[in-house]
């Protein structure tokens, strides 16, 4: 089995060389006295505590799973004991406003905690990653009660959160929700109807769940514009906040899924349960995208921990695996057979696997940068900035870096062989767990049309604007140094590729809408590709600095510029095919009508 460690050291480049993070708390007003030294010790002590209390529960939540009963699910062995561990330590109340009892720590640093936990076991970190986008609902759209009564249990993680969004006949389509509220005589309202794919919505871990619903008022407009957002607990509290009685919120059944075992995903019965309304009626949508945004952002990060813990998995084994010779000359003389780390192709996967779990690792931290400006900064105009550039690139980190996750965590695999295929090692759990970041959350394709339609197109490329020029105004200015001049042209040809591509499709759009949605798709990932271009632009530029000025860790900066490099001639190519099928235009995938398509049976 894979035997986790925190990238402590890739932490702290991302955190400190290149974003510059103390400098960036001391620059916010909630963080002025906030120093690298309490960083380095969060970020310490998160490590200890995903290594030893998390970690090995990886495994018996994958062979254990979640299961039902009439009563309630119970969840895998240890799973609620680390859970109180979780809540003693004071995890929960890292990133919460201090108002509300929390620590009133950035968003950043309970990014950088939930990274190692989330990598550690990522079944067990969703009980209480679902909980924080529960309490930025609350704190931002509850009313006063409901924050005095709610919030205080959410924040210590005595209680947990959920999302419930969809249903079994709509998916993603939320208009076509069924779920109806009703006005009872105490001022709430008795919401019916059945939720599905509900992440952890029962379970034994917490002692009560407060379920965020989607629904809609009687008599409310149809679509999307008729649907009130509610707090459904669980258990309902009483008027000092203490647990009433049981609200009509059962559990119907539990997913048998493909991965992610020992994280419940539920059908969620509400028969007239009682719910608070949260803003106002018929606005729950805007709402509930408090909740969301949060939430892809922390799927974007899944993305990260697949790759770190498929590099984890593979190299080591690619060290100490023996199989054949090297094709330039015996590399292990004393041995029957090389290691296969000296073979190309299966360094081309390692590679792959690192560039993505570092880059990707950049651009999540790049981010959670602008989610602490957007939340904190006292400048307005940065705060405007940092919100509108969270607004594109949500999208771009969530459909974008969780897709290349699943692609390492598949070639970590392929680098074992039929060791990776079996169980015992652990990669394909990975392989399994890593599927489902694609989908839940806005599967790829929403959010491709999400960046493409909405926020580029919808904004007539005001919100892309801004960070294209700063883009090309940074590559502009690498040419002033010869050591980086080997990706200035291919930086610049990337950042053109998106631009005129944008062009291309908006013209495209006006004769015939499909033509976005045929696009939607490869010019999330030009953006993802043209983004993680400049990141590593970006990476190595500041390891020439360290090399430059005699770094203790020489080996590492190194390695950070060769894969930089490795990124631009192996991996930042794909742009050229992806822009060839944005240019085949709609007909291609349309041209046939739907009664064509059949099986060949």
């Amino acid at each position: 089995m894979i035997a986790y460690q925190a990238p402590l050291k890739d932490l702290k480049f991302v955190l400190y060389d290149l974003l510059h993070y103390e400098q960036h708390y001391q620059n916010l007003s909630k963080s002025s006295a906030l120093t690298r030294d309490d960083i380095d010790a969060i970020m310490v002590e998160a490590a200890k505590f995903s290594q030893q209390v998390i970690a090995p529960l990886n495994r018996v939540g994958d062979e254990q799973g979640c299961q039902w009963h009439p009563d309630g699910v119970t969840t895998p062995d240890g799973f609620k004991e680390a859970y109180q561990q979780y809540i003693a330590n004071g995890w929960p109340l890292l990133a919460v406003p201090e108002a509300y009892g929390g620590q009133g720590l950035p968003e950043s640093l309970s990014m950088v905690v939930s990274e190692m936990i989330s990598a550690a076991c990522v079944s067990w970190s969703g009980y209480p990653g679902l909980t924080h986008g529960a309490i930025n609902t609350l704190m931002k759209h509850g009313t006063k009660w409901q924050q005095q009564t709610l919030l205080p249990k959410l924040v210590s993680g005595q209680w947990t959160g959920t999302m419930c969004l969809t249903e079994s006949h709509c998916g993603s389509d939320l208009g076509q929700l069924r779920t109806k509220a009703v006005a009872n005589s105490k001022g709430t309202y008795n919401i019916t109807g059945t939720k599905t794919f509900i992440s952890c919505g029962e379970h034994d871990v917490a002692e009560n769940i407060v379920h965020i619903v989607l629904a809609r008022i009687k008599d409310a407009p149809s679509g999307t514009a008729g649907l009130s957002l509610f707090a459904i607990p669980k258990i309902l509290p009483s008027q000092t906040g203490e647990l009433g009685q049981r609200n009509q919120v059962r559990c119907g059944s539990i997913e048998h899924k493909m991965g992610v075992h020992g994280f419940v995903t539920c059908e969620m019965n509400f028969e007239e349960a009682e719910g608070y309304l949260i803003g106002e009626p018929n606005k729950g949508l805007a709402c509930m995208f408090t909740f969301m945004n949060f939430a892809r952002i922390t799927t974007a990060m899944q993305g990260v921990i697949h790759a770190e813990i498929a590099y984890q998995g593979a190299l080591p084994y690619a060290k100490e695996r023996l199989s054949m010779r090297s094709l330039s000359g015996t590399k292990n003389p004393t041995g029957p057979a090389d290691p296969i780390i000296v073979h190309p192709d299966v360094r081309r996967m390692l590679m792959t696997i690192k560039a993505i779990a570092e880059g990707s690792r950049s651009l999540v931290y790049f981010a959670s940068q602008h989610l602490d400006i957007a939340e904190y900064s006292e400048n307005t105009k940065a705060k405007e900035g940092a919100e509108q550039l969270l607004s594109l690139i949500t999208p771009i980190c969530k459909g974008f870096l969780t897709e290349l996750g699943v692609e390492a965590a598949n070639l970590g695999l392929q680098v074992l062989g039929g060791h990776g295929y079996i169980r015992e090692l652990g990669m394909e759990q990975n392989v399994r767990d890593s599927r489902i970041s694609t989908i839940y959350e806005g599967t790829t394709g929403i959010q491709a049309l999400d960046l493409l339609g909405r926020k580029v197109l919808g904004s007539r490329t005001k919100l892309l604007q801004p960070l294209l020029k700063s883009l090309f105004d940074y590559a502009r200015s690498l040419q002033r140094h010869q050591s980086m001049c080997w990706c200035v042209a291919p930086l610049n040809e990337a950042l053109q590729i998106w631009q005129s591509c944008t062009a291309t499709v908006a013209d495209s759009a006006v004769g015939d809408a499909d033509e976005v949605g045929a696009a939607a798709h490869d010019y999330l990932m030009i953006s993802g590709y043209a983004m993680l271009a400049y990141l590593w632009a970006r990476m190595a530029s500041v390891a020439e600095h360290k090399m430059a000025d005699g770094c203790l860790d020489e080996s590492f900066y190194r390695a950070k510029i060769h894969t930089a490099q490795f990124y631009f001639k192996r991996i930042l190519p794909r742009i050229y095919t992806h822009n060839a099928a944005l240019r085949s235009g709609a007909s291609v995938l349309m041209g046939l009508d739907a009664d064509d398509l059949q099986l060949n049976s």
